[in-house]
């Protein structure tokens, strides 16, 4: 049964951490096993008891358990949840609560459905200047679309016979 715990212990020990070996495991990743394999209740365990059983066990200046240390750490919070048996049948009640579990991936952010971007980027609903930005295809019409290009041929604008003046001198 231990093994099967071993297998649990390194499947969330590498669980989000590219650079773990899966031979420790963070604070992080031991609270998210304590959730995920419902040893964390809520009532007889809770997050606070979890963070402070896992400060318990690991060394002084160290950031994660290694199994031997996890092991003393589900010792004590199997007593904690099991209230009334002894260490070693509520550490084997704590493994029987982990056996096969994987860390779940609920209330991850899942990515969008293509919906709303069709109608977002569909050129023949827009309207007013956005409408001028693009021609009846739906292709945009680059600069021109986007500002009023100026004349700047030296005649004033609105002046009627622009371009007349070479031909009134011929």
């Amino acid at each position: 049964m231990a093994s099967e715990a071993e297998r649990t212990f390194h499947r969330f020990a590498v669980f989000g951490e590219s650079s773990s070996s899966s031979k420790e495991i963070t604070n992080k990743n031991f609270s998210k096993l304590c959730k995920d394999c419902d040893i964390m209740d809520g009532k007889a365990v809770t997050s606070t008891d979890v963070d402070i059983v896992f400060s318990k066990v690991k060394a002084k200046n160290a950031r994660t358990i290694n199994f031997q240390q996890f092991q003393e750490a589900m010792k004590e919070l199997g007593q904690k949840r099991f209230k009334g048996k002894n260490p070693d049948e509520a550490l084997q009640g704590v493994f029987k609560l982990m056996e096969g579990k994987d860390p779940a991936t609920t209330g991850v952010t899942k990515s969008t459905t293509v919906g709303g971007v069709d109608r977002l980027t569909d050129t023949s609903k827009y309207t007013g200047t956005h409408k001028e930005r693009f021609d009846e295809s739906g292709k945009g019409k680059g600069i021109e679309g986007r500002e009023e290009t100026t004349d700047n041929s030296g005649y004033v604008s609105g002046y009627k016979g622009a371009g007349t003046y070479d031909k009134k001198n011929q």
